[in-house]
């Protein structure tokens, strides 16, 4: 069955499906962070320990990019999707009744490695859609994944503020379970190949990062780019918690509002790259995100400039993810899970490395250490396009 004739049937329930469910996904590796300086107290750690959770959180979503997202291209995909969103919820449940820290990153380093089926669903949708509307299609999917990145902030401040931290767990547990539900009944089947071999699968994954230059820098690219988006939502919390606001957990939550304008990035981003502007859009979002950590510069004395800053940080950071993967879908129709599993591994490796960044700038320096941090990132992701354009491993 080709995908022209695949999607439109089935477009306007399973795309907005997918999103939710996609959403709801990457939304459980996020929930900790308004809640780190509250978790910090509970269990009498630090504000560098408090961020292990996050850092955690990371790592094991990039264990499971590497070793469980491949698998897509194998094994009947909408089976191993539903099984991960039931594990996820296996996950979320341990880390609802932590009692103790150690028990509480087990739980985030379960969640985190399930939590990738979102990253199984991303291909999928590129899989059902038409080429011609691929990046609108994907653009859809990326912003409900944007949404659940942010807006779990907001959930996961209200639901603390309203009945303590173990409630956001209990409640994002239960989501999953409804989630895989609908998911087991709305996505169709869809077999993979089984001549190929997990350990064939998994070297195949490494193989593309070596020999496909495209792929390769646009993996940096956004590992840089994500890493400077950690560093900044890994340690708001602590400036919008310490004494230059004094918020509680429920107002730390409703920024994520604030970013969850970035969603429109996605699917302006993606339209782009469908007209063949997604080049364009990179730069635009490179040079955005360098401006956004100018004005971040400000935010311990001007709460305006802070709102500024996120707005433009996320739309940058979102904008030049939805071209990245854009960009990438368009090398191996077959091969699209490793292909994602190959960048989103080095996305979220990126993300471990600025969140481990972030907390260690703002216990040395402060918040002009993670301003510093961020924009050298920001930097960095622009000298690495540059190069990238000239010698066409970013086209």
């Amino acid at each position: 069955m080709s995908t022209a004739t695949h999607y439109p049937r089935i477009k306007h329930r399973l795309v907005l499906l997918m999103a939710v469910a996609t959403g709801l996904a990457v939304a459980s590796n996020y929930y900790a962070q308004p809640l780190l300086q509250t978790l910090a107290q509970t269990f009498g750690v630090d504000a560098r320990s408090a961020g292990m959770v996050v850092t955690v959180a990371q790592l094991s979503y990039a264990a499971g990019l590497l070793l469980i997202v491949p698998l897509g291209d194998r094994l009947e995909r909408r089976g191993l999707i539903v099984g991960l969103y039931v594990a996820c919820a296996g996950g979320l449940l341990i880390s609802a009744f932590s009692s103790s820290f150690p028990m509480l990153l087990a739980g985030t380093w379960v969640t985190g490695l399930c939590s990738v089926s979102a990253q199984l669903l991303v291909p999928y949708a590129a899989t059902l859609a038409a080429p011609h509307e691929r990046g609108r299609v994907v653009g859809t999917v990326m912003s409900g994944l944007l949404l659940g990145i942010l807006l779990a902030r907001t959930i996961s401040g209200l639901l603390a503020g309203a009945g303590g931290w173990h409630t956001v767990y209990w409640v994002a547990s239960g989501l999953m379970l409804v989630v895989a539900a609908l998911l087991y009944r709305g996505l169709p089947r869809h077999d993979g190949d089984r001549t190929l071999s997990y350990p064939r699968l998994i070297v195949s994954v490494l193989t593309l990062l070596r020999d496909e230059p495209v792929l390769r820098g646009r993996a940096v690219l956004g590992g840089l780019i994500f890493a400077g988006f950690s560093v900044f939502w890994t340690t708001l919390a602590f400036l919008l918690a310490g004494p230059d606001y004094g918020y509680g957990t429920s107002l730390i939550g409703l920024f994520g509002l604030i970013g969850a304008a970035g969603a429109l990035a996605a699917n302006l981003s993606g339209k782009l790259s469908d007209h063949g502007h997604g080049t364009l859009a990179s730069w635009g979002g490179l040079a955005m995100l360098v401006v956004s950590w100018a004005l971040l510069w400000a935010a311990p004395h001007s709460l305006w400039l802070l709102i500024v800053g996120v707005l433009l940080l996320d739309i940058a950071v979102q904008g030049v993810h939805i071209n990245n993967q854009s960009v990438i879908y368009q090398l191996d129709a077959a091969a699209r899970n490793r292909i994602t599993s190959a960048y989103m591994t080095c996305y979220f490796i990126g993300g471990a490395l600025g969140s481990s960044l972030g907390t260690a700038a703002y216990a040395r320096a402060g918040w002009a250490g993670v301003v510093i941090a961020g924009a050298a990132l920001a930097l960095a992701a622009l000298a690495w396009m540059a190069i990238g354009t000239r010698t066409r491993i970013a086209r």
